[in-house]
């Protein structure tokens, strides 16, 4: 974080990346990079976090208006419609999806009007909630990414969450992929959809 303002997108001009995920830094490096993204057209996903208060109205509104998406807990979201005066319908006129995050209570994803409900996937035990939200949000862009639907890129990321909350400290655990589908379908059906995520297993095994 202390030398994010000294990096650049424009660095990676010869081999730009495909989607970037705009997360909590520091917030000139935050707001040069939601600039760069722009000049570059790089789609992004927009998380400003705990940096919300460290950003103004006008800031704000350019990072969300530029965004492929946004990715927010209940209170944050609740802060950024009060700064910015921008209601959930206002946001979604930019931002193909919102991702809002409730704790126990799961998450709902906006999308095109229409809300999707995500439940939680009761942990087997709570041991540290620290990273749960990064661990929700690392896999849903991991089924994003793979071409999944929202409502299933949410149950990945509520799995994910539930995983990291399990354990001490957001990285002590680790699962493989067949792993971790199979205690996804004791939770949701997926209809056969998260078998893209063996795919590498089964091509590095071959």
């Amino acid at each position: 974080m202390a030398f994010a303002s000294q990096l650049s997108l424009h660095d990676l001009d010869d081999d730009p990346p495909d989607f970037l995920t705009i997360s909590p830094n520091d917030p000139g490096a935050m707001i040069r990079y939601v600039d760069e993204c722009y000049e570059m057209s790089i789609p992004y996903l927009y998380d400003p976090s705990q940096q919300i208060v460290r950003l103004d109205a006008a800031q704000l509104n350019k990072g969300i208006e530029g965004a492929h998406a946004l990715f927010v807990n209940d209170y944050e979201f609740a802060l950024i419609q009060k700064m910015t005066g921008m209601s959930p319908g206002d946001m979604l006129e930019f931002v193909k999806f919102m991702v809002v995050t409730r704790g126990e209570k799961g998450a709902t994803i906006y999308t095109e009007g229409q809300e999707i409900q995500i439940p939680v996937v009761q942990p087997d035990k709570i041991a540290d909630p620290t990273g749960v939200g990064d661990a929700f949000r690392g896999g849903f862009l991991t089924a994003y990414g793979r071409g999944l639907d929202l409502g299933t890129c949410g149950q990945v990321g509520s799995l994910a969450a539930t995983y990291c909350l399990e354990q001490q400290g957001p990285q002590g655990h680790s699962y493989t992929p067949a792993d971790f589908i199979a205690r996804y379908r004791r939770s949701y059906d997926d209809e056969g959809r998260l078998d893209v995520l063996l795919e590498g297993e089964n091509r590095s095994g071959a």
